[in-house]
Parts: C-alpha cells; structure tokens; sequence
C-alpha cells in the first residue's frame, strides 16, 4: 500500500540522513522525497512516499515519531490531503508538432519556461495522476530530459 508521511522536524543537520536511515534499515524504499522549510526557520516539514505493508508503517510511524528530533508525524494515507508535485520536462520539438504540443501544454496548464531548436523545456505543478499523465502524452514526441519534485501534502481542513 502507498503511504504518504508527513513529519515536522526540528530543523538540524543529520535529521533527514538518520530518517532515511530508519527506512533502510526495515528494507522500505522512498520512492519520493521533499523536505523544506515551514513558516517557522527552526522547524522542517519532511513529505516521504514509501509502499509498505500497515503494519510496517505503524512501526515505521512510531519510530519516527521517537526520534528526538521529530516534532509530529502523520500516515497520510489515512486521512484527506492535498498534495502537489513540481515537473520539469524537456521534449524534442519539431516545427511539425509544435502547435500539438502547445495544446497539450494548454490542456495540462503546464508553462514554457525554456525553448530551444530542438526542444521545449515546460513546468507543471499537480497532483502525481496529472503529472503521470503529461508525462505518458509527451513520451511519444520523445523525452530528453525530466526533473520531479517529489510529492508535497498537507491534510485538508483545519487540522
């Protein structure tokens, strides 16, 4: 099962390093990562990605939350959320496909943010179903290049 976990931290060096390291240690793979700054300086929010079985991310989740380091953690998976993901792609371009392309980039709001002769370099901020579905669009006019963000949530509501 996918698992979103969103953890608060204390914003120190090492966090992150032994945080992926617990992760290591239950054989769990992060499939996406973000961490950054919060409104407070001193304090991070980590957005981890992983699949896992329930049971391990109720260990994982309790481990976490008692690293000393570590302010609040949450399984997301279990609650409603709102998440996000930054993409950078580069697409090989043709004068022939280019008007297709600009419809594409339209239909998905994504931004042109660099052109070349050869290719077009565009951004685009969503969810991971949209992201995943540019990314299958442009594949046939073939990828040169490609940056994620990772995903980056935050429940709903006022909690």
């Amino acid at each position: 099962m996918k698992h979103t976990i969103s953890a608060l931290v204390r914003n120190r060096p090492g966090v992150l390093a032994d945080m992926a390291q617990m992760f290591k240690t239950r054989g769990l793979n992060i499939r996406s990562l973000a961490a950054g700054e919060t409104e407070d300086p001193g304090t991070s929010r980590l957005v981890i990605c992983v699949e896992a079985e329930n049971g391990d991310m109720d260990r994982v989740t309790q481990e976490l939350q008692a690293m000393p380091e570590v302010i609040q953690v949450d399984d997301l998976a279990r609650k409603e959320f709102v998440d996000r993901e930054l993409l950078l792609v580069k697409v090989a371009m043709e004068r022939e496909t280019l008007t297709q392309l600009m419809q594409i980039f339209e239909v998905f709001r994504a931004s042109v943010v660099g052109m070349g002769q050869e290719s077009i370099t565009v951004e685009m901020a969503g969810d991971q179903e949209r992201v995943e579905g540019l990314i299958k669009l442009l594949k046939p006019f073939g990828i040169k290049s490609l940056c994620r963000s990772g995903m980056i949530a935050l429940k709903r509501g006022d909690e």
